[in-house]
């Protein structure tokens, strides 16, 4: 007796009909001289799909399978019928170049499926990843706090790889710009891989996830970043772009191998945290006044000082919008260029083509400015340019990598400055270090006692003028507690301390002697300013920070 077997016959008729259909199409082609693809075994590129959006692909029956640049291949139905020819032709007309694929219903069928393992992001240019969808606006809306992100990042990790991946680079991203990280670290290690963000400076970890996954994550940073993938044992450098709305946001993106994969850095350049007007940055009125006065001058150098990340180019930029006018010409001298500001000449350096500062500065010079920005004084030669571009009618703004305001005059000298051109040149040296607030919601008064009271009051004891201790309190602290509202670290955002050597006369007969820090400070004392740690210690008075918090940027044991 033969048994039927209903099952097995449904699938032979299933292969049957679409071996026909895919016969029809490869008949077709032929007919209307079009090359012939069954996509039901060809791999679909899904950043093609971004090319036609989904309900314009089915309505018009075609699908783009593959993009190479601007070369597209597009699978149609029909290849004569007036709606793929006006989909050809508004695809010729956006500046791609079409190749045409006869396809069976099915192999669009395919296509058009992949649509759902789209992320929210697309690519508008090279290394720019847009962002700006409803979708992501809403994620970002969604993270306030750390734990947010966590489980936002779990919920993905369920999902399918195709789908997942470019996902998790979205909400990465989108929390650390809710969060306004400055930095985004992922990190292999031996079994799992660890997610942190720089917050207000310090390194805060948010999750650990699987190595599969991150693989497949550096994989899609090192394509929107322009990186190449195949390399893994050296270092990276690369960069892409978010559009959030109207707001663009530049990422750095660093790889660096590493024996259990490659590190990878994300730096978040939100255009917001450089717009911190000069007024806001913390600096003592005191101070304040002092630096409109010189940063107003016709001519001079003003240099500010201090190490990688303690707000030196937000206090070169509150400096340039400060003394902005339509009536000058300003041009900027960096690398990178962070931040754009507009009615401002910005151009950046390329050592490897040789573009380096004292070239973008010697170009600069014949643009006709009236004030330059120099990004960084890392040599000789443009120490040497800025001083003669400062002695010759410029205002130049740059940064030198010393401790404190004080070293910035033996670093020139030993960069080979003339000690006799320091002293015409050099208006103002800053030196400035970024301590994080306390958060307002859960700070907790404490009594000042024992150590901590010695230390405040040895400090206070050397203040150059009494007036700067009028209205100071000397009976309390704070200290940092933690809250929802913080990321329970106890800070919110970040101020500034400062201090600063203006040129005199004391000061130039000084550099004449080829002088120590040292020297320096002894013959700056006079002019009655603030150092790093007496105004830390000022700002620990009023609540602004903790005294913990002092001591990790400054070194106190100098006070003891």
């Amino acid at each position: 007796m033969v048994q039927f077997d209903e099952e097995r016959q449904t699938e032979r008729l299933d292969y049957l009909r679409k071996k026909e259909e895919e016969d029809l199409a490869a008949t077709l082609s032929e007919r209307y001289g079009v090359p012939y693809v069954d996509l039901s075994s060809h791999p679909i590129n899904i950043d093609a799909l971004r090319v036609i959006k989904e309900e314009d692909a089915r309505a018009h029956k075609v699908a783009v399978f593959n993009i190479t640049d601007k070369n597209l291949d597009v699978a149609v139905l029909s290849p004569e019928s007036d709606e793929t020819k006006q989909v050809m032709q508004d695809l010729t007309g956006r500046g791609y170049n079409p190749s045409v694929y006869m396809v069976s219903h099915a192999s669009l069928e395919k296509v058009w499926e992949r649509y759902k393992d789209l992320s929210y992001s697309f690519e508008t240019k090279a290394g720019a990843l847009d962002i700006s969808n409803e979708e992501i606006l809403e994620v970002v809306r969604k993270v306030e706090h750390l734990p947010d992100i966590e489980k936002l990042i779990q919920e993905v990790l369920s999902m399918k790889k195709a789908y997942r991946v470019s996902k998790i680079l979205e909400i990465i991203l989108a929390g650390g710009i809710s969060l306004k990280a400055s930095d985004v670290h992922i990190e292999p290690e031996d079994a799992q891989v660890r997610l942190r963000y720089r917050l207000d400076g310090v390194l805060t970890d948010v999750l650990k996830f699987d190595k599969e996954t991150f693989d497949l994550l550096v994989s899609r940073i090192k394509l929107v970043s322009n990186l190449k993938l195949n390399i893994k044992d050296k270092a990276q450098d690369g960069r892409f772009s978010i559009k959030l709305g109207d707001q663009e946001i530049e990422i750095r993106t660093s790889m660096l191998p590493g024996p259990n994969g490659e590190s990878v850095v994300l730096r978040v350049l939100l255009p917001e945290s450089i717009r911190v007007p000069l007024e806001e940055l913390g600096i003592h009125p005191r101070l304040l006044e002092v630096l409109k006065k010189e940063i107003t001058k016709p001519n001079g150098l003003v240099l500010t000082t201090g190490p990688t990340g303690s707000g030196k180019t937000t206090t070169l930029y509150a400096f340039l919008r400060k003394i902005y006018t339509p009536d000058i010409k300003v041009i900027t001298i960096e690398n990178p260029i962070e931040y754009h500001l507009e009615g401002i000449v910005q151009t950046q350096t390329d050592d490897e083509k040789g573009y380096t500062f004292a070239e973008g500065l010697r170009s600069s010079l014949r643009q006709d400015p009236d004030v330059i920005m120099v990004g960084e004084i890392r040599d000789g030669e443009t120490a040497t340019t800025a001083v003669n571009a400062a002695l010759t009618g410029h205002l130049v703004f740059s940064t030198l990598h010393t401790n404190n305001a004080a070293g910035s005059f033996p670093r020139l000298l030993d960069l080979g400055v003339n000690s006799k051109v320091i002293s015409s040149a050099l208006n103002v040296a800053l030196a400035q270090r970024l301590v994080r607030r306390l958060c307002p919601v859960c700070k907790k008064e404490v009594p000042l006692e024992g150590a901590n009271k010695i230390l405040i009051e040895r400090v206070l004891e050397a203040v150059p003028d009494p007036s700067y201790l009028e209205g100071v309190q000397h009976e309390k602290i704070w200290e940092p507690v933690g809250c929802s509202e913080c990321n329970n670290t106890g800070y919110q955002g970040r101020v500034g301390i400062y201090e600063a050597i203006v040129m005199n006369q004391k000061i130039e007969e000084a550099v004449l002697s080829n002088p120590s820090e040292r020297d320096i400070e002894s013959a700056a004392r006079d002019q009655h300013l603030l150092n790093l740690t007496e105004d830390g210690i000022l700002k620990v008075l009023s609540g602004l920070t903790s005294l913990t918090e002092l001591a990790r940027v400054v070194d106190l044991s100098k006070a003891e």
